[in-house]
């Protein structure tokens, strides 16, 4: 039994299980009456434990599979309308938490693990998860439930009720994915005035020997290369003639499954935001580890020196493309972080692209995770810097005259993908700026991106791009001007609008709202050590410049510039 999965939470419910009726062998019908014979074939035990699997959880060696007893075991899984429609989903990711789901449901079967799956378009189905798994708890009676510890509060709570009122157990697991649980992450927290993602990824780095040799006699490992980030090599712009030849990404083309799929999602979710007609990511576990292997051999070696560059009509560049099937649990973090380690010992990566690639994982991965559950389910209602303004409509279409806003949010509704420059510099830049309320920002993320999934997605948005808990995650708002999309891309060049213009008709909004942001906000930031040189800047306007700056930023937000 693991400990409660959030440090706080209420632990599961767990009233005595009541004697039961066997049950009929599974994904058969029990007979209306036992035929009257000594030869009839033994009745099934009693379900002793159903193990729930939710769509994210798609690994076979989990932990809820622990112990399991295929005589006397089950596996429930179940797709619902509700995980499409909390957030308006995108086809692409709904498409893709299905394809994986079915996929995933085959694995099981062919594992020989008793199986009780509910599909989207079956007659009865009730929507949501705790629905669901209700009404399957009244007929397949169960005498205890288990489940590796979701990845989403709102899930969360919504099963453990569900247990609640049938009277069952619900016993939670530690998700073995992750390098750290919640309770290490919550005992590095206790104590610190702040929460920063360098010494908690240093300190992964040591307990997990990861990119650490022998230092001197009597001296503690030391990072490899003498430093613990490489940050400084791994933030380079690409030249005027952009990046070359880069490797194709890796496709996989739909199989009958993920045909099926998508011809479902098309019919029920026309309304949604994206698009499906270049649908390729991987779906199952022999798809997801041959896109790492890729990845390794083809991308990793330039991975780190333009990992923060952008360019037009490059949507994957050197970048993984495996955080959603790492999210899905196809992929295990450490398989992840040791294939790259090895590319490095084996000379075939440099030390900066491979540094650059753990600290994604080993470090903000499992860092987001813990802020997550250490600060749930307050976090998601945080607005430090009182945003009051609502999405702008562009985002669920791309039709806008920003150049680098066009070609971030057009590629994210084809593909569902975008690299993290995008989603922080682009997309969230643009957001924080504006002053978007958090909540919107976090359903449009939670909705587009086929790798979001709660845990991950909440703290990056409202805490790394937001700014919304008011500095627990970052040290500072990351508030920029065009000058900085300029710099590290060459979406600039051909846009009507000019970074270096803060004010008049060739103003770029970026530039025109940054200004409007440090006004707004001077007070505040100004106390921000990390933040006093840009407030200090604003000296250098005079009442008339700074009226005429929000005038114009009155303007964007009006639609008045598009």
């Amino acid at each position: 039994m693991s400990e409660p999965v959030a440090p706080g939470a209420p632990t599961a419910q767990a009233a005595q299980a009541a004697q039961v009726a066997p049950d009929a062998p599974v994904g058969l019908a029990a007979p209306a009456s036992a035929p009257d014979r000594d030869d009839r074939p033994p009745r099934r035990p009693p379900l002793r434990h159903l193990v729930l699997v939710l769509g994210d959880q798609l690994d076979l060696d989990a932990s809820a599979f622990d112990g399991f007893d295929p005589a006397c075991d089950a596996v429930w899984m179940a797709e619902v309308a509700e995980e499409s429609t909390h957030v308006w989903s995108a086809q692409a990711r709904i498409a893709l938490f299905l394809s994986a789901m079915r996929h995933f449901a085959e694995a099981l079967r062919a594992a020989g693990r008793p199986l009780h799956y509910s599909r989207l378009d079956e007659a009865g189905n009730h929507g949501s998860l705790a629905a669901q798994l209700t009404a399957d708890l009244r007929r397949l009676q169960p005498q205890a439930l288990v489940m590796t510890a979701p990845g989403d509060w709102r899930v969360l709570q919504a099963l453990r009720e569900a247990a609640r009122a049938a009277g069952l157990p619900l016993e939670l697991r530690d998700d073995r994915h992750f390098y750290a649980t919640v309770r290490d992450f919550a005992a590095h927290a206790r104590g610190r005035k702040a929460l920063r993602m360098e010494y908690f990824y240093r300190e992964m780095r040591q307990r997990h020997d990861v990119l650490m040799e022998d230092g001197a006699p009597g001296q503690p490992r030391q990072p490899v290369g003498g430093q613990w980030n490489f940050d400084a090599d791994n933030r380079a712009a690409f030249g005027a003639d952009g990046p070359g030849v880069v490797p194709p990404r890796s496709r996989f083309t739909p199989d009958a499954i993920t045909r099926e799929v998508i011809a479902l999602v098309r019919a029920r979710y026309a309304d949604h935001p994206g698009r499906l007609d270049d649908f390729a990511w991987p779906v199952s576990r022999e798809q997801a580890l041959q896109a790492l292997q890729t990845f390794i051999r083809e991308r990793l070696p330039d991975f780190g020196r333009h990992q923060d560059a952008m360019w037009s009509g490059e949507p994957w560049l050197w970048h993984a493309h495996l955080s959603a099937a790492m999210n899905l649990k196809l992929l295990g973090a450490r398989e992840v972080v040791d294939a790259a380690v090895a590319a490095w010992r084996a000379g075939h990566a440099p030390l900066s692209s491979v540094e650059g690639f753990v600290r994604q994982i080993l470090g903000w991965r499992e860092y987001v995770r813990g802020i997550y559950w250490t600060q749930m389910p307050g976090y998601a209602e945080l607005n430090a810097l009182e945003a009051p303004h609502d999405l702008p409509a562009f985002f669920w279409t791309g039709d806008t005259p920003m150049a680098c806003l066009r070609e971030t949010i057009t590629q994210t509704l084809t593909h569902g993908h975008a690299h993290h420059i995008q989603r922080l510099m682009v997309t969230g830049l643009y957001a924080l700026l504006y002053g978007v309320r958090p909540q919107q920002v976090h359903a449009w993320y939670l909705s587009v991106y086929v790798d979001a999934v709660e845990w991950v997605e909440l703290p990056n948005t409202l805490g790394m791009s937001q700014y919304a808990d008011g500095g627990l995650m970052a040290s500072k708002p990351y508030a920029a001007t065009g000058q900085y999309i300029r710099r590290m891309s060459n979406h600039c060049q051909g846009c009507r609008f000019d970074p270096a213009q803060r004010t008049g008709e060739r103003a770029c909004p970026y530039t025109t709202l940054y200004w409007d942001f440090l006004m707004t906000h001077e007070t505040r930031l100004a106390r921000n050590p990390r933040m006093a040189l840009q407030v200090k800047n604003l000296a250098r306007l005079d009442t008339a410049e700074r009226e005429a700056v929000r005038a114009r930023a009155a303007a964007v937000r009006s639609g008045a510039v598009a």
